[in-house]
This record gives structure tokens, sequence and C-alpha cells, in this order.
């Protein structure tokens, strides 16, 4: 067997098609819809409509995976201005995932007009044409971003997609994303579809500012970052901010972030280490502040349906 016939499409809800990954045990993709994800997720919140308007946009897609978040910023930049000319690095650890997205056509209930672009993308890991000059780095992305910055790419947009923290937590500690913050521009903006406490605080300590994105398909939103000292914030300060819960969640165990001092520590250990931290902390357990808000949630439930019902 191929290491491409590992991957079985996997139908979302909105018709888009998405793989289960073995290793992780996780779906790379919202059961609420894969399409959908990937412009609601990254390309809305990191505004990429009106970036695309500069002569020149550069990104950074953190865990590439099927290649969905880079076709929708390509679909979205190139809609809005056909001849800005796009920079692209992708990080990937299993080459196979987005090679098995060619070979099982889920781009095509897309309408993508960048196929062959994926393609070559996919197989041969570089693509240059007129408006587009892509890499896609295979590897450890804590080994490979130090390859990004040292290269002097500066994202104005910045994708983080990996698995979600409890599986992949090497990808969302404090000194990965510190790393994603100085190849990140200072005008520019970074997405990511978790809203854990961990990350958030890990993005603050990066000297990020961050602010909340629309639910998605579901309750929980999502978390948009942009340098504290950019003198460019005005769209930035136009965005959601965080609610008064999300806000007391940054001071309750559930805050305490991953940490990977080396950035080469296996999994067992980053989750044990930030484990250990937990029950040292002297701040408010979860269980307290999940409990405040859940009950504050169903009353407020319930006094929206009494007034419905009036």
């Amino acid at each position: 067997m191929s290491d491409l016939e590992n991957f079985t499409p996997k139908l979302t809800a909105d018709g888009s098609f998405t793989f289960v990954s073995q290793e992780f045990g996780e779906s790379f993709h919202s059961h609420y819809g894969a399409k959908q994800e990937s412009f609601f997720k990254f390309v809305e919140p990191t505004q990429l409509a009106t970036a695309a308007q500069k002569p020149v946009l550069r990104l950074l897609d953190i865990c590439y995976g099927l290649g969905y978040n880079t076709a929708a910023a390509l679909q979205t930049i190139w809609a809005v201005n056909p001849s800005c000319c796009v920079e692209v690095i992708g990080l990937e650890l299993n080459p196979s995932v987005p090679q098995a997205a060619i070979a099982h056509n889920l781009f095509d209930n897309w309408n993508c007009n960048y196929i062959e672009i994926l393609k070559e993308l996919a197989f041969e890991h570089q693509v240059q044409t007129p408006y587009l000059k892509a890499k896609l780095l295979i590897g450890d992305a804590r080994t490979t971003i130090s390859l990004v910055h040292q290269s002097g790419f500066w994202a104005d947009v910045i994708f983080l997609d990996p698995f979600s923290p409890p599986q992949c937590p090497q990808l969302w500690t404090v000194e990965f994303i510190k790393q994603l913050s100085l190849c990140l521009h200072p005008d520019g903006l970074l997405a990511t579809y978790s809203c854990a406490a961990a990350v958030r605080t890990a993005l603050l300590s990066a000297g990020l500012i961050i602010g909340s994105t629309p639910p998605v398909g579901r309750r929980s939103p999502g978390t948009v970052a942009a340098h504290s000292k950019s003198a460019e914030l005005k769209n930035f300060s136009a965005l959601p901010t965080l609610s008064p819960a999300e806000k007391e969640h940054l001071l309750t165990r559930a805050a305490i972030p991953y940490r990977d001092p080396q950035l080469s520590d296996p999994t067992e250990v980053i989750v044990m280490r930030r484990q250990q931290e937990q029950q040292t902390s002297c701040l408010e357990p979860t269980s307290g502040w999940r409990k405040k808000w859940l009950l504050g949630t169903q009353r407020r439930d319930f006094m929206e349906t009494s007034l419905s019902l009036d």
C-alpha cells in the first residue's frame, strides 16, 4: 500500500472532502465544512481581499495539509487583483497529504482555477509563474520555520493550522509561536481556528495582540493576532474583541501555555511539562470558570426562551 492510499476522502457538511490523520487521530478539518473553514477561519480574518490590493503579498501557511487554505487564499487574492504577485511558503510534515488531495481530485467541486499550480506544488514542492512564487518545505515545522526566518521572509499573512493542541502541542508552544511572530510583517495578521487559552497566552507571550473571529459551524470562535507595536492597526482594531468570558479564561490554569525550550521535545514531554506547571499553579482552576460561564449561558438562554414565548 502506498502512502497515498492511507488517505480516504471523508465528506463534510458543505460538500467538500477532508482526510483523517492516522498519526494524530483527528480529521484535517471540521465536519461542518472543510472548504468553508479555509475561507471563514483563515482568509476572511486575515483580510486577504484588502491585502490583495498590494502589488506583492506574502503568505506563510503552517501545516499546508491538503492545500485548502492556500487554494482559498489564491482564489481570493487573484479575484481581487489578478496582477498581485504572491509569494507562498507552506510547511508540511507529510508530503503524501497534499499529493493524496490531488490524486483524489478533491478540488473538483471547488471551482478552483489553480489545480495545476496546486498539483505542481504538491509533487514538485515548488512553483514559479509570472505572478506566483511558491515553495513547500517538508519536515518538522519547528525546524523548517528557522529556514523561513533565516531567509528573511516576512509574511503579510500567516495561517496557523496544526492539529489540536492536545494532539500536536509542539506547534502551539510559546517558543514556536515566537518564531512565527518573527516571520510576521509588522502590519501582518495571523489567524488560527483555535481559541484555546493556552494558545492565546502563547500568542500574547510572543508580543502579539489578539482578537476573536466569528464561530464557523460551532460556538467556538477562532483567533486573529497582530504585532502590538504596529502603526497600522486601524483595521485590526475593528475586529471583535475578546468577550468577558474569554478574558477570564486567560486567568485560569487552562491558560498555562505549552513550552518546548529547544523546539525539539516529543509530544509526551511537552504535555507533561504543562501538566506539572498546572498542578503547582495558583491560578483559578478552569472548572470553576467553566461552571460560572456555563450557568450564565444557561440562564441567558432561559431568559431568551421565556421572552420569545411571551
